[in-house]
């Protein structure tokens, strides 16, 4: 589905050493051991109904996962640009069916992470389950925020959030993509856009 390419990991290892501490010797093992995809625009790395045990670390690029429902509009979930982390937990880590799209909005690398290489790094550094789960914590407080705007925060206040999330993105992801995150329609976001330009 997607290519192997040159490994160049400058993302990932700062990612790495921002919560853990390691020897250029424990890198080098590491490095050896992981995986990068070269993933092109539009091209999916997980639709519905596969299974994987992998979930993907942004080296470049944007990344989103959304779903499709029975009237066949989409939903984005997350976007993920340099140094986020997008998965399908279901698949990755509950060994069921993915239930999401996950696609490159534009020409990406993802490194693939799973559980072998969390044990390769355990066992390099104890303290790295520690690290993760407080990412994984950090991970669920934020999809906590983000279901409570959907329910009851305004289209500006969203926006507004979209933005200081995302803040550097705004011209890489398509407004059709935002207004969807959102959970509005286009020209409700055109709408928003306009009244923040015009304070």
């Amino acid at each position: 589905m997607f290519d192997t390419i040159i490994k160049v990991m400058e993302n990932y290892k700062k990612h790495l050493q921002s919560i853990i501490n390691f020897s250029d010797e424990s890198w080098e093992i590491i490095e050896n051991t992981l995986v990068e995809k070269q993933v092109k625009k539009n091209e999916f790395i997980m639709v519905p109904g596969e299974y994987s045990e992998d979930y993907y670390f942004v080296e470049s690029g944007v990344i989103r996962s959304y779903t499709i429902d029975e009237n066949g509009k989409e939903h984005v979930l997350q976007f993920g640009t340099e140094n986020w982390i997008v998965s399908d937990r279901n698949s990755a880590f509950c060994k069921q069916q993915s239930k999401f799209y996950i696609q490159a909005i534009e020409d990406s690398k993802v490194i693939l992470l799973n559980e072998k290489l969390t044990n390769l790094i355990s066992s390099l550094n104890p303290d790295y389950l520690a690290a993760q789960n407080k990412l994984v914590q950090n991970h669920v407080r934020s999809l906590q925020d983000r279901i409570n705007l959907l329910l009851g925060a305004t289209a500006k206040t969203r926006y507004l959030e979209f933005m200081r999330l995302y803040p550097n993105q705004l011209n890489r992801i398509p407004q059709w993509m935002i207004a969807s995150y959102l959970g509005i329609t286009p020209e409700s976001l055109s709408r928003v856009r306009k009244e923040i330009a015009h304070g």
